[in-house]
C-alpha cells in the first residue's frame, strides 16, 4: 500500500507508519467532494467552537498556561482574544471544538471526532503566517487539505482497529493524525513526517476512564485539545531534529502492539485517499454522542403521542446497535452533564418529555426532573444484530435505533425506527441547510449581527475561502 515515494525512508521503519508518511507528504487531493466537505467541517466546527464559550466549565480552560504568558503574534483562539503559542492555542482550539459533542463523527471499529484535529491545523498555521516563518503563506485551501489529511489518517486506521476494546481513548488517532499534519505545516518531508509519527504511536495515550462510569467527567471534553496541542509539540521537536524510532509500533515486547494492542497487528484494507473525508457524519440537530441521533429524532417525533401520558407509560423498548449498547447503555445515577450526554436513555427521555434537545438540557437543573429517571427506569435496551451489522458495512454506515412505547391499558405507539441520522452522507442535501443554520445560530451566541454575517459571507465564495490567508480568516473570529 505504499509508493515508490517512500523507498528512501529508513528501510526498517514500520510499514504502516511509512504509509502515513507517504500518503500525508505526497497524495494529491482531487476529490472535488472532498474538498466542499471540508468546507462544510469547516463551518460546523467552528461553529461548535464558538457555541462552548457559553459554557463556564470550558471557558475556565482556555488562555495561556500561566497569566500574561501569551505570545505576540501568536494563534488566535476564535471567539476570544487569546493570542498564544501553537501548542497551547491548540489545546484551547481543539477543546472548544469538542466541548458540547456537537462536532463531526467518525464511527467504525473505533468511533471519533475528525475535526478534533483543526485544533493543530487552526493553530499552527495561523502562527506560521503570523511569525512569518512558512515558505509561503498557508491559505484556507491549505487548511482544507490537511483536514482532509488527518481526516483521512484518523478514520482509516478507526475501521478496522478498536482501541476503545483494549481500553485506549480514540484521541490517540488524532495525536496521530495530527502529528502528521502539523509537521507537514512546518516544511517537514516524509523522512520527518515518519520520525514525528513513530514519536506519537509511543507517547503515553490516553485511557477510556474518563468516559464511562463510575469516572464519566469533562476531561472527555478536553481530552482531544490534549491530543492535537501534544501533535503539535511532537511536530516541533521533530522539526528540531529529534530522533525517530523505527519499530515504534512493531518492536518485541516494547512496541505498541505488544505493549497496549494486546500483541495484536494494526489492521488496514484500503488506501489513504479521501474516503473519509467524503463519508463524514455531521451531528446537526442534537449535541448527543452519535450512537443516539437517530433514537433523538425517534423520541421527539414520539413527544406529541406520549407527552400528556407520561405516567400512563408502562415500558419503552429501545432497538439499537453494539456499540450503543457498549458506551450509551447505561443505568444508575448519572453525576454530570458529561454523563448524561453519554446515556441513551437520557437523551430519549428529554426527547419525549420536551420534544427537543439542547445542550441546556444536560445541567444540573434540568437532570432533576423527576420525570427523566422515571422514564430511564421504564426503559428495556436491545441489541438489533441487523442494525450492528449495517453499522459496520461499507456501502451502508448505518446509526439505526428505534423506539415503541407501552401503555399500562395495553396499547402502545408504533414503532419507529430510523436508521441513517440527518447528518448522514445519504440526507446530505437535507442536512446543509440546516448546518448552516446551526452555524449562523451558533455564532448569534457570542458575535454581533454584523460580525456573524461577515463570517457567513466568508463562506459563501468557495474560490474566496480558497485563496484567504489563513491569518486574515482567523481575523473574523477574533472577539
Amino acid at each position: 500500500m505504499t509508493s515508490n515515494l517512500t523507498a528512501n525512508i529508513r528501510p526498517d521503519y514500520d510499514s504502516e507508519i511509512v504509509a502515513i508518511a507517504d500518503y500525508v507528504a505526497h497524495y494529491q487531493i482531487d476529490s472535488q467532494t472532498a474538498i466542499d466537505t471540508a468546507r462544510l467541517c469547516l463551518v460546523d466546527a467552528l461553529g461548535c467552537a464558538i457555541l462552548a464559550l457559553n459554557y463556564s466549565p470550558c471557558t475556565r480552560l482556555l488562555g495561556p498556561i500561566v497569566p500574561n504568558a501569551g505570545l505576540m503574534p501568536g494563534a488566535r483562539v476564535p471567539g476570544t482574544n487569546y493570542e498564544l503559542d501553537p501548542v497551547q492555542a491548540a489545546f484551547n482550539i481543539g477543546t472548544m471544538i469538542r466541548w458540547l459533542d456537537f462536532n463531526d463523527t467518525w464511527l467504525a471499529a473505533e468511533w471519533g471526532h475528525p475535526s478534533d484535529n483543526l485544533g493543530c491545523i487552526l493553530a499552527l498555521a495561523d502562527y506560521l503566517n503570523r511569525a512569518d516563518t512558512a515558505q509561503k503563506p498557508l491559505t484556507m485551501h491549505d487548511v482544507l487539505i490537511a483536514m482532509i489529511k488527518a481526516y483521512e489518517v484518523q478514520g482509516i486506521i478507526a475501521l478496522e482497529n478498536s482501541f476503545n476494546r483494549v481500553g485506549l481513548d480514540h484521541v490517540i488517532l488524532v495525536k496521530v493524525a495530527s502529528t502528521a499534519v502539523a509537521t507537514k505545516l512546518l516544511g517537514g518531508d516524509e523522512k520527518d513526517i515518519t520520525r514525528a509519527l513513530s514519536q506519537a504511536w509511543i507517547d503515553g495515550h490516553s485511557l477510556r476512564t474518563y468516559r464511562h462510569a463510575p469516572n464519566t467527567g469533562t476531561r472527555k471534553s478536553w481530552a482531544a485539545g490534549d491530543a492535537t496541542s501534544r501533535a503539535v509539540n511532537l511536530a516541533f521537536l521533530t522539526m528540531r531534529g529529534e530522533m525517530g524510532y523505527p519499530s515504534a509500533l512493531t518492536a518485541q515486547n516494547w512496541g505498541f502492539q505488544d505493549v497496549l494492542f494486546q500483541r495484536e497487528p494494526l489492521l488496514r484494507t484500503q488506501d489513504y485517499g479521501s474516503y473519509v473525508m467524503e463519508n463524514i457524519l455531521f451531528k446537526i440537530s442534537y449535541p448527543a454522542e452519535f450512537h443516539a441521533q437517530t433514537a433523538i429524532e425517534c423520541a421527539i417525533e414520539h413527544h406529541p403521542q406520549v407527552k400528556d401520558r407520561l405516567e400512563d407509560i408502562d415500558k419503552i423498548v429501545i432497538h439499537t446497535q453494539e456499540a450503543a449498547m457498549r458506551i450509551i447503555n447505561k443505568t444508575g445515577p448519572l453525576y454530570n452533564p458529561a454523563d448524561r450526554d453519554h446515556c441513551i436513555q437520557y437523551i430519549i427521555a428529554i426527547g419525549l418529555i420536551y420534544g427537543g434537545l439542547t445542550a441546556d438540557h444536560y445541567r444540573d437543573e434540568v437532570a432533576q426532573d423527576g420525570r427523566i429517571d422515571a422514564l430511564r427506569e421504564k426503559m428495556q435496551v436491545i441489541e438489533d444484530p441487523q442494525y450492528s451489522q449495517d453499522y459496520l458495512a461499507p456501502e451502508k454506515r448505518a446509526i439505526a435505533n428505534a423506539v415503541q412505547i407501552y401503555f399500562q391499558d395495553g396499547s402502545c405507539t408504533e414503532k419507529i425506527e430510523i436508521h441513517y441520522p440527518i447528518g448522514h452522507r445519504r440526507r446530505r442535501t437535507e442536512g446543509e441547510p440546516l448546518l448552516m443554520q446551526k452555524f449562523s445560530d451558533n455564532l448569534n451566541s457570542q458575535f454581533s449581527e454584523a460580525q456573524s454575517q461577515k463570517i457567513i459571507a466568508t463562506f459563501e465564495d468557495p474560490q474566496q475561502l480558497a485563496a484567504m490567508p489563513v491569518d486574515k480568516f482567523m481575523e473574523l473570529f477574533v472577539r
